[in-house]
Parts: structure tokens; C-alpha cells; sequence
């Protein structure tokens, strides 16, 4: 039997590694292609890295370049310059890559330079706001590569726009969603999540919340009103905070600590994949700005306000079961006094989340390296 070929698997960020884990266990199996994981380090906190690796079972990567916190450019070409050295010395067959994070485009350009096949997961994805600089991310990578696999069917249309060539473009569904259904038994109840954390509330009545984009809490402006509209909530639906460690920081240096002084918004450290599924599963609602939890709150039929002023995955908005809020304060406190009174979205799963998109990719992938 010929040698399997070598697929090096590129993860960075907490967001990469739900999407990674069901790929690679989809690729174990192969006899045809062998996934080898990179990890770029770019997330090296154990509340954003470690922990999901022994949790979704994610086997030790074989190198972790270690590049840690930068200036984005910085991070950019540091990564770039690792991961060279890596391709060099295994001289993969292709470079898979996922989502938008600084490492997704690094290690997509080191690639494309080198002649060797770059695949994307969750291409197509726009929100059409270039001040964002995961839509750089995600347009410069898709413009490199060779295969691009996607989770909606408005994304195929997206890079048809932009010229890419029909015959590069798979839709295969989300493996967000796989990693969701395959470890949805294994979730951590939020009533045990609680009382880790010591908090005396119900395990069926609360708000989860999860803030960590720069335009949300880099500026005092917008994040001191934000906090100030969730404290209203939080007097109505008691809100559970689990903080990214950029935000906590912008809390400190911005002395915003007393919204969390009197039992409204629970402030509580990052918390793993297991227990931030069971949080999700179990609450009443969800507000967010992050793209993942868009997609995992429509997977699970739960209720979700996107704290942004725009997404890139309107899959989620026009079938699922989230509404784009925005940030001011006043319209997330009228879209709450909506949705106490029980104008809710109920919302549809989309089209192929169903659990199996990573063994799309792997047979597609099987059958178009080999020729």
C-alpha cells in the first residue's frame, strides 16, 4: 500500500479547535491521507488552549510553534516564519487551515509561496466590514486556496463574486456542529458548572454572556454602556459572565468592576468547552460577539443576541435563532423587553448541519489529492 499522504492541520486560537478535533478524527481512519497538527501557539493560556485539547480528545500536536500574544502584524509574520521551517522539513502533501484567526491567513501564505495545496474550512464567510481583521484574514485566504469547503450556501456565492472557480468550492456543512453533537452527551450541566464556580443562582434561569472583540471592549465608551444595559437585565434574568482574559483586563483598567458587585452579571473565568456547552444548552439565552457561539446557539435551538453591528454568518440570522442586536445599550434593552415578553425566534438548523461535514472533507479531499 503507497504511503498515506501528509495533510498538516493548522490550529492557533481557541475558535480553530472545535473545528479541527472532528476533522481529524474524521481523517484518522484514512488510508489514504494522514493529518499531522500544528499549533501555532498563538493561543497559549490553558483556559483558551490546553483544556480543549484534553477535552475534545485532540491529540498532542506534533509541533507548537509557540508564538504567544503580538501586535497582529507581528503575530502574523512570526507564525509565518515558524511554520516555514515545519513545512520545510515535512514537505506535506497540503496545509488545512480553519476559520479567520491571524494563523488561518499566516499559514495559508506560507503554503501558497511554496507551491503546496491550501484547503479551507468555513470559506466564504463575509461580513463586508473590512475594519474587521478577521474579514481580511478571511478574504486573503480564500483568494490562495485550492480547495475551499463551506457551511452555508450563501458563502459558495460569496466567492463566486470574487471570481473564485466553482470547481474549488464544496459545500459541506459545519464542523462546528459536528464537534457539537459528538460531545453534547458529554456536556457539563450548568447546575455542576455553578457550583465549581459557587454561584447560587438557577440552573434554568439565567442569561449567558460572552464579550471579547476589540470594538466592544477596547473602547470605555461602548463597554461601560453595554455593561450598564446587561446590569438592567441582570436585575430581571441574572446574567453569567464567563470573561475572556482581554476583557477582564479592560474591566481592571477601566475600573468597571462594580457592575459586578451585587449579584446581576456574575463575572467568572473562561470556561472550558464541556462546561460552555452545557451553559449554552441550558440558558435561557445567549449574547454574544462571538461567530461561533452564532452558530452553536442555532445548532442547539437556543435564543441568541449578537452584540455587533454586523456578522458574517447571516445563515444564522435569516434560518436560525439569532438576531443582530448591535451595541447600544437601548437597543439591547428593547430587544430584551421583546423577547421577555415572548417574541423569540424559534429557528430551523441550515442545510447540512447535521453532524457529518468533516466526513464530507475527507472524502473530497481523498478523492482530489489523489488525482
Amino acid at each position: 500500500m503507497p504511503e498515506r499522504m501528509d495533510i498538516l492541520v493548522v490550529a492557533g486560537a481557541r475558535p480553530n479547535f472545535m473545528k479541527i478535533a472532528p476533522i481529524l478524527r474524521a481523517m484518522a481512519p484514512s488510508r489514504i491521507l494522514r493529518g499531522r497538527l500544528i499549533h501555532t501557539g498563538q493561543h497559549h493560556d490553558d483556559s483558551m488552549s490546553g483544556s480543549f485539547f484534553r477535552e475534545l480528545d485532540i491529540p498532542e500536536p506534533e509541533e507548537n510553534l509557540g508564538v504567544g500574544s503580538a501586535a497582529r502584524e507581528v503575530q502574523i509574520a512570526e507564525i509565518m516564519r515558524r511554520f516555514e521551517q515545519t513545512v520545510d522539513k515535512i514537505s506535506p502533501r497540503a496545509v488545512l487551515v480553519v476559520g479567520d484567526v491571524n494563523s488561518t491567513l499566516a499559514c495559508a501564505l506560507v503554503a501558497s509561496k511554496k507551491k503546496i495545496p491550501v484547503i479551507h474550512v468555513e470559506a466564504g464567510l463575509r461580513s463586508f466590514d473590512r475594519t474587521m481583521p478577521e474579514e481580511t484574514n478571511r478574504i486573503l485566504t480564500d483568494e490562495i486556496s485550492d480547495l475551499l469547503f463551506t457551511t452555508e450556501r450563501e458563502a459558495d456565492e460569496n466567492l463566486l463574486k470574487e471570481g473564485i472557480a466553482r470547481e474549488k468550492i464544496h459545500f459541506v456543512g459545519n464542523v462546528m456542529v459536528d464537534c457539537l453533537e459528538y460531545n453534547l452527551a458529554r456536556a457539563v450541566s450548568s447546575a455542576e458548572t455553578f457550583a465549581t464556580l459557587e454561584i447560587k443562582i438557577s440552573s434554568s434561569n439565567y442569561a449567558l454572556l460572552t464579550l471579547h472583540r476589540p470594538s466592544n471592549v477596547d473602547d470605555p465608551d461602548k463597554l461601560k454602556g453595554l455593561l450598564g444595559a446587561l446590569y438592567k437585565i441582570g436585575e430581571r434574568l441574572p446574567v453569567v459572565f464567563p470573561a475572556h482574559p482581554r476583557t477582564k483586563e479592560s474591566i481592571k483598567r477601566f475600573s468597571l468592576g462594580k457592575y459586578f458587585d451585587d449579584g446581576r452579571i456574575f463575572l467568572v473565568p473562561a470556561q472550558s468547552y464541556l462546561s460552555m456547552l452545557g451553559l449554552m444548552k441550558e440558558a435561557k439565552i445567549v449574547m454574544t460577539d462571538s461567530g461561533g457561539l452564532q452558530e452553536e446557539t442555532t445548532a442547539l435551538g437556543v435564543p441568541c443576541f449578537t452584540l455587533r453591528e454586523n456578522t458574517e454568518r447571516w445563515v444564522t440570522v435569516n434560518q436560525g435563532t439569532n438576531t443582530m442586536v448591535g451595541t447600544l445599550p437601548q437597543a439591547l434593552l428593547s430587544s430584551f423587553e421583546k423577547f421577555i415578553k415572548g417574541d423569540t425566534k424559534k429557528g430551523v438548523r441550515p442545510e447540512l448541519w447535521d453532524g457529518n461535514a468533516s466526513r464530507r472533507i475527507i472524502s473530497v479531499l481523498e478523492k482530489e489529492l489523489s488525482e
